[in-house]
C-alpha cells in the first residue's frame, strides 16, 4: 500500500481522469482536481471526500491557455505544499482529418498533449528530485505506435518523453510513466462526436483496468505501461508493419 500523499489530476472530471481521481482517493491520497469547469469539480470533489474520505482542493484551469497552466505550475511549485503523484490526463480528440481541421484546432491539440504536460512536468520535477521521490503519468494512447495523424504524433512524444525521463530521473526516487491505453469507455470519443462502432467490441477496454494497470507500473518503476495483453500485441505488431497498416480503423462522426 502507498503511503498516502497528495496527487494532482489534470482532466479529473471525466473519463479516465475521473477513474485516476477515485482510485488514489481510494488509496487515501490528497487530490488536487484540475479541469475547466469548476461545477464539475466540485461535484468530484465532494464524491471523493464523501466515499473516501479524503482531503480535495479545486483547481479550474483551461489547460489550452498561459493562465490557466500558471495557475497548476504554480500549485505544484507550492513547497509548502508538495506534490507526490503527478496525472497528466487532460486531452481532446479531432474527429476531422488534419489538412480539414482550423489550425486553431490544431494548435490547441498540440498544446494540450505536448506543451501543457511538458510544463507540468518540468514544474513538478525538480521538487520530487529534491525529496527522492514522486510519481509522474502522462497518458499517452496505443496510437503512439501507430500512424493516425497528429493525435499519434502528440502521443508519441509523450511516449518518447516518458520513456527517457524515467530513465533519467528513476535512479533519484522519481518514476515516469507513459500509460497507453487502446479504444477506453469514457467520454472521451463521445465528446469528439466519434462512431464508437467503427472499433469491435474486442478493442475496447474498461477505465478501471487502464487506470489500475497504470498505477501498478507506474509504482514498479516502468517506464511504458500498455495494459492487456492483446494491446501489448498491437503496439508490438505496429513497429514492424508498414505504415499504410497502422492507421487503425478509420474515424466516423454519429448519425
Amino acid at each position: 500500500m502507498n503511503t498516502p500523499t497528495t496527487a494532482l489530476v489534470t482532466g479529473a472530471t471525466a473519463g479516465l481522469g475521473a477513474e485516476f481521481s477515485r482510485q488514489l482517493a481510494q488509496e487515501g491520497h490528497t487530490m488536487v482536481l484540475v479541469a475547466r469547469d469548476a461545477a464539475r469539480l466540485q461535484q468530484m470533489a465532494d464524491e471523493l471526500e464523501r466515499d473516501y474520505s479524503v482531503k480535495t482542493e479545486v483547481l479550474p484551469a483551461d489547460l489550452t491557455d498561459d493562465a490557466g497552466v500558471a495557475a497548476v505550475v504554480g500549485r505544484l511549485t507550492d513547497p509548502e505544499r508538495p506534490v507526490e503523484i503527478l496525472v497528466n490526463n487532460a486531452g481532446i480528440g479531432l474527429l476531422d482529418s488534419f489538412e480539414n481541421n482550423p489550425v486553431e484546432d490544431e494548435r490547441m491539440h498540440l498544446r494540450l498533449h505536448v506543451q501543457t504536460p511538458m510544463e507540468l512536468c518540468h514544474a513538478a520535477l525538480p521538487g520530487m528530485l529534491q525529496r527522492h521521490s514522486g510519481r509522474i503519468i502522462n497518458v499517452a494512447s496505443v496510437a503512439a505506435f501507430a500512424n493516425r495523424g497528429t493525435y499519434s504524433a502528440a502521443k508519441a512524444w509523450q511516449v518518447n518523453f516518458s520513456r527517457w525521463a524515467n530513465l533519467a530521473y528513476g535512479p533519484s526516487g522519481v518514476h515516469v510513466t507513459a500509460l497507453c491505453p487502446g479504444f477506453t469507455h469514457t467520454e472521451f470519443h463521445d465528446r469528439m462526436g466519434m462512431d464508437k462502432s467503427v472499433a469491435p467490441r474486442w478493442m475496447w477496454l474498461r477505465a478501471d483496468r487502464v487506470v489500475r494497470d497504470g498505477l501498478a507500473e507506474n509504482a514498479r518503476g516502468k517506464g511504458v505501461s500498455i495494459p492487456t495483453k492483446r494491446y501489448k500485441l498491437v503496439a508490438a505488431v505496429s513497429r514492424v508493419l508498414p505504415a499504410r497498416f497502422t492507421s487503425g480503423p478509420p474515424r466516423r462522426a454519429k448519425q
